[in-house]
């Protein structure tokens, strides 16, 4: 059995549920934030205090309080490096039967997606500290014209530029993507400026 500390090291940012379930007691957890070698981070959220993390961190938090949450929109393209947007918020989308997360103040914005649409696109992204999950760029950029009345047509644009210039995905991608967003006939006259 490892040592305890090694084990929040090894978890990176973990849920005390993850803890327990590596065989230690959550009395023992409460010790361990005592004597400042983990961090709570938030409620029911922890870190090894070795651990730094690093520009990502908040999807990582965001990723262990709500397991369905897809990284999707504004946080998608700053994770894929598309675009200007700077979000201060973490934007997931979940299913549209999903219940959010109550209580303290959230640093998240949630999107509810169709069933077919919160499915397609998923990209797994393992981190320093745990694994997220964000919609492919593609995925991504077709979300953008969906929303485009939320967050502005500007953006969607940008962030197809942006993306296709950076080789991010191919127009194949961006087709199928588009299809299943119900924007193909949205995004058409903007693809064919990219031709």
């Amino acid at each position: 059995m490892l040592q305890s500390s090694d084990a929040a090291r090894d978890l990176g940012v973990f849920r005390a549920r993850d803890f327990v379930a590596a065989g230690y007691s959550r009395e023992y957890l409460r010790r361990l934030v005592g004597r400042d070698e983990v961090r709570q981070l938030g409620r029911g959220l922890y870190a090894s205090a070795a651990f730094d993390g690093d520009e990502n961190q908040s999807l990582l938090e965001a990723a262990l309080k709500v397991p369905r949450g897809v990284v999707c929109l504004l946080s998608a393209l700053q994770f894929h490096r598309i675009g200007t947007q700077s979000p201060r918020l973490v934007w997931l989308a979940v299913p549209r039967d999903t219940n959010f997360p109550r209580g303290e103040k959230q640093p998240f914005r949630f999107c509810e997606f169709s069933k077919d649409s919160h499915a397609f696109g998923i990209q797994d992204h393992k981190l320093t500290g745990g694994l997220i999950r964000v919609f492919s760029p593609a995925k991504t950029v077709a979300d953008c014209f969906k929303y485009r009345n939320k967050y502005g047509l500007d953006v969607a644009v940008e962030a197809l530029r942006d993306g296709w210039r950076g080789k991010k995905f191919t127009l194949s991608e961006l087709v199928a993507a588009a299809e299943v967003c119900r924007v193909r006939r949205v995004i058409q006259p903007y693809m064919e400026m990219l031709t």
